[in-house]
């Protein structure tokens, strides 16, 4: 808490200038921020111009005398900042402002160097019997006309510094007030009788500004109408809500109750159910509706990627990923099934009308299979999937039977394993590069040319470079059988095949010309080591 003085008020001693402020019987205008004050100096003319012959504005004041000891003073307007109410009825009475007089020559003083002081009078005119002076930075000072039963009332650290004075003890000065505004805000619900209703209109950032002073104050009932703010107002933005989360945990922390604000981004489960994330892709999985499924896979991925930077004991990762591969066992069963479908539609010459349902029903399960080895492979755990896709030598078979209209979407996955191995983002055992190269390129090959023309999203130099690399990890004699295989497909096809000239020249050098450079290289040493003996 800020430093606090008790003094007694001597006639003269309190350097205070009265600033007119308007009183009403609904409440009365709070003194502005100090920036605001600031900006409304720097926004004032000159000092030595002389003011426009406009009359001076008029507001509602209450008389109040307070001596005045600088030499050239200056009318400050005020900037209304807020209302409050007020547990009392009184009649305002107005009065006019009149400019002080300034003589010409007088140097324009700083902004700075001006003298901030505001006086403020809350309650019934002529009835306050103490005074609160908060002494802010930069030299800002404002001076509250209060009712000691009041503060008493409301905030225990009033209660604390005023009970057991002396009764001529009428002045409590608080140094270093970080936010003068909101302990004058502050002060003034201790005048209402509902605080909720004057937060509504409030900001959040206003609130927790004063929830905090509320909160040095020790004005209870304040913080429970702030918290009930707080809990029912939408907080806008991450950043805000950190602040409000920030803010609450501070008071959680000296036992003030704030359960109710808190449910809004905790549980009482410490870790939210098993079944939750598998529900949720169970929905996406299901979704008929294309546009709708799209964009919330995109979304799911995108959050899980969030769940993959947090670390591994703070998120369900083993439980997130069995459930990835189980719905994947689902999803590879229907498209079997389908393809089967698909195939004995064929056979019996159906029409396109009865084969198409079928057919969007094998896109769909393509797409979600790519969905989940997606998911899968940015959490570096689709290793498994590689051996489910490269074991499912029914299905290649099957695809061979089908158009390739119907069948091309299953390509796909087969290319984003090639990628994925190809960057190091999966990396199977050897047997399963293997078997997957076996079982599923020969089908890319023979889908490629429609790949490339009906796929928006294929990529044809990331897949031929995930192709290359994928086979020259195999051994010598495994990367010569398979790039033969292909050099015959790229001969008859050309640009409808997949140029794996790359992984053609390594593997050739490795074969023809490796042999041959270590042969040469080791034939000094081995000269040298015939020397020495014959040396010896």
């Amino acid at each position: 808490m800020a430093e606090i003085r008790l003094p007694k008020v001597e006639q003269g001693q309190t350097k205070i200038r009265n600033v007119p402020i308007a009183v009403t019987p609904e409440g009365f205008w709070c003194c502005p921020s100090p920036v605001g004050f600031q900006k409304t100096l720097k926004s004032q003319k000159p000092l030595n111009k002389p003011k426009p012959s406009s009359p001076p504005p008029q507001v509602t004041v209450h008389k109040k005398q307070v001596p005045v000891t600088e030499k050239k003073p200056m009318t400050t307007p005020i900037k209304p900042a807020g209302t409050y109410g007020d547990q009392r009825t009184f009649t305002p009475v107005n009065h006019g402002i009149s400019a002080p007089v300034v003589p010409e020559r007088v140097p324009r003083p700083k902004v700075e160097h001006v003298p901030r002081n505001v006086a403020i009078e809350y309650g019934e005119p002529g009835t306050s019997d103490m005074k609160v002076i908060l002494l802010g930075k930069q030299g800002f000072c404002v001076k509250l006309s209060v009712h000691k039963i009041v503060l008493m009332e409301h905030s225990c650290f009033f209660t604390d510094k005023l009970s057991g004075q002396e009764p001529g003890l009428s002045c409590l000065e608080i140094d270093d007030c970080e936010d003068v505004e909101s302990y004058v805000e502050t002060v003034g619900l201790m005048y209402c009788k509902e605080m909720k209703q004057r937060l509504i209109k409030q900001s959040v950032s206003r609130v927790l500004r004063i929830l905090k002073v509320a909160e040095l104050l020790g004005f209870n009932s304040c913080i429970q109408s702030c918290l009930e703010y707080l809990e029912a107002v939408p907080w806008v933005g991450e950043e805000e809500e950190d602040k409000v989360v920030s803010s609450v945990l501070r008071l959680q922390g000296e036992g003030i109750g704030v359960a109710p604000v808190l449910k809004r981004i905790s549980s009482n489960v410490s870790n939210p159910p098993n079944d939750t994330i598998s529900h949720i892709m169970e929905l996406v999985l299901k979704s008929n509706e294309e546009r709708g499924r799209r964009e919330m896979k995109s979304v799911v991925l995108k959050l899980l990627r969030e769940n993959n930077s947090l670390p591994s004991y703070a998120g369900p990762a083993d439980v997130c990923n069995e459930t990835v591969y189980t719905l994947s066992r689902s999803c590879l069963d229907s498209l079997l099934s389908l393809f089967k479908q698909a195939v004995e539609l064929e056979r019996s010459d159906k029409s396109v009308d009865s084969r198409e349902p079928v057919v969007k029903q094998i896109a769909l399960e393509a797409d979600n299979l790519s969905w989940l080895l997606e998911i899968l492979a940015d959490r570096q755990s689709a290793d498994e999937f590689a051996l489910m896709w490269a074991s499912q030598q029914e299905l290649a078979t099957l695809h061979s039977k089908l158009p390739i209209v119907s069948r091309h979407h299953v390509s796909c996955i087969t290319a984003r394993l090639f990628v994925g191995i190809g960057k190091g983002e999966l990396l199977p055992a050897k047997d399963t590069r293997q078997l997957l190269l076996q079982t599923w390129l020969q089908p890319l090959i023979n889908d490629y040319n429609w790949l490339q023309h009906g796929c928006r999203s294929f990529d044809r130099k990331v897949v031929e470079e995930g192709i290359s690399r994928t086979i020259l990890t195999l051994p010598l004699e495994d990367q010569q059988s398979i790039l033969l295989t292909w050099l015959g497909s790229f001969l008859k096809a050309g640009d409808n095949c997949p140029n794996l000239q790359r992984a053609f020249e390594v593997w050739w050098r490795r074969t023809f010309i490796r042999p041959y450079s270590d042969a040469q290289g080791n034939v000094p040493h081995s000269d040298s080591s015939m020397a020495s003996k014959q040396q010896d």
